[in-house]
């Protein structure tokens, strides 16, 4: 009997590894990430690498926890309501209070309208499930997941399963504006003819002479920089439009090419 029982527990192992293996490279999963792009976090999640899409809850009583916890609460969404594992209704003890956090701050309650990113998406147990992790708020930034099962039977398809998340997350739009909004003519279409210069009559006066340049000599302009308290007016006077504005809590974080300015109450507080 030993040795059966022993022939039946490796193929069950080689089962479990198959299954996550599959789940992790899921065209489904591919696509959901295309949806909601992924943040990096750095290896301790006290920093953000590359900042992907930002999530703003759309429901009530989402628990976290703060990231220096090896706790990860788990949220399951049901039924049109959030609620927590074992572990996380002993620890919320039924307070739930918008933004409320315990008298340690290892734990807290997000709402509606709380933005935070999300770091993994996996397929599993018949749920998807998001990993999420906030900006810092006070001294701490927070971590947990969600858990939104579908019913056993067919796997859901991406739209149906983006359908069930957009019940709890919505994409924040971009504030990029770069896009002049012109369509481009379609392909093998012929270029539309030169409007003629218009002939300059005898009464038009001359352009104007351009000022001539400046002397040789003449020492470069000096490099600009931003500097701490700096106001977000004087930044994009400098520096123009940032390529992306992601807002979470008090913050505002605007991305150049190659750096990125952080505000709080529209004053630098950060520059990396």
């Amino acid at each position: 009997m030993r040795t059966i029982k022993t022939f039946i527990a490796v193929p069950a192992l080689l089962i479990t590894t198959s299954f996550v293996a599959n789940a992790q490279q899921n065209p489904i999963v591919q696509s959901l990430e295309s949806q909601y792009a992924l943040t990096k976090p750095t290896a301790d999640n006290s920093d953000i690498v590359t900042a992907g899409a930002v999530l703003v809850l759309q429901k009530d009583n989402l628990m976290m926890v703060v990231t220096s916890s090896s706790n990860l609460y788990q949220n399951t969404y049901k039924d049109g309501k959030i609620s927590q594992n074992t572990l996380g209704k002993f620890a919320g003890l039924g307070r739930r209070l918008p933004g409320f956090t315990n008298e340690g701050g290892t734990t807290r309650i997000f709402v509606t309208g709380e933005k935070m990113w999300v770091t993994k998406i996996d397929l599993k147990d018949n749920a998807v499930v998001f990993d999420l992790l906030t900006d810092a708020l006070g001294d701490n930034r927070y971590k947990a997941a969600i858990s939104i099962p579908f019913p056993k039977g067919p796997p859901p398809t991406a739209d149906q399963l983006s359908k069930m998340i957009g019940e709890v997350f919505k994409v924040q739009p971009s504030d990029d504006a770069s896009g002049s909004g012109q369509q481009q003519a379609p392909a093998g279409a012929a270029p539309a003819a030169a409007t003629p210069p218009a002939q300059q009559s005898a009464d038009t006066p001359p352009p104007p002479i351009a000022p001539p340049p400046p002397p040789p000599d003449e020492p470069p302009p000096t490099p600009k920089t931003v500097s701490l308290k700096e106001t977000t007016d004087l930044v994009v006077a400098d520096f123009g439009q940032p390529q992306k504005i992601v807002k979470l809590g008090t913050k505002e974080i605007y991305y150049y090419k190659d750096f990125k300015v952080t505000f709080v109450g529209g004053k630098v507080t950060d520059v990396e």
